[in-house]
């Protein structure tokens, strides 16, 4: 990977801004998302956990940003904040009552995590932190990417997608291609982990979109 890195460093910045307007870009698929729900009023049938585990993982990408010195990855994500919070109060007007609790439990544990991970690389090693705080990333991101992928065997009993958020996993996928050669640009191999493994869950989602259509089939009919 060294080798290809010292390729591509003439491209290191374009590819960098490339990956960060990709990324706000990305931010504002979650408007379709958004859309659905206000359409059918509810919150009903989405998972919470794209936009608190978003903002959660916005904050912890931004320290690591932080932790590297790297002002593509500190501007794009603080912009990201801003945007991933305006969804979670987006998704918590529209929760209903009976929901709500179940809401603002995930807020709390994901609130009370992100910043015990925070405090954790206050306190580490600067040696070492670095390094350690992107391992945490990694297995982050695949627990939030790949949490969608719990909810299959229900998607093949109903033989539809219906509550997966398409352009967000699309968008997704393609921010993370980005990322993915920015990484190997900056030959820092928990960054091209990090975005190998968000490219790979995206995929498998993508293809359930292939197999099964966005809306249940209705039920036929029985012939008397």
């Amino acid at each position: 990977m060294e080798a290809i890195s010292e390729l591509l460093q003439p491209y290191k910045e374009h590819v960098g801004f490339t990956a960060g307007v990709l990324t706000v870009g990305q931010m504002f698929s979650g408007c379709f998302v958004c859309n659905d729900i206000r359409k059918k009023g509810t919150t009903d049938g989405f998972s919470p956990m794209p936009f608190i585990g978003g903002c959660g993982l916005t904050i912890l990408f931004l320290q690591h940003g932080m932790l590297m010195g790297d002002s593509v990855m500190i501007n794009s994500n603080l912009v990201g904040l801003a945007i991933s919070f305006s969804y979670a109060a987006f998704f918590a007007f529209y929760t209903p009552s009976k929901g709500r609790g179940s809401f603002w439990r995930a807020s709390l544990w994901t609130t009370l995590f992100t910043f015990g991970v925070l405090l954790y690389a206050k306190f580490e090693n600067p040696a070492v932190v670095e390094d350690r705080f992107g391992m945490i990333l990694t297995v982050l991101m695949l627990c939030l990417i790949g949490q969608p992928l719990i909810g299959l065997p229900e998607i093949i009993r109903r033989k539809s997608t219906e509550g997966l958020p398409f352009p967000m996993i699309l968008s997704g996928t393609i921010v993370g291609l980005s990322w993915l050669l920015y990484g190997v640009i900056l030959n820092n191999v928990f960054v091209v982990l990090q975005n190998l493994a968000a490219v790979t869950l995206s995929g498998i989602q993508l293809a359930l979109f292939a197999i099964y259509p966005s809306k249940p089939a209705a039920p036929s009919k029985k012939r008397n």
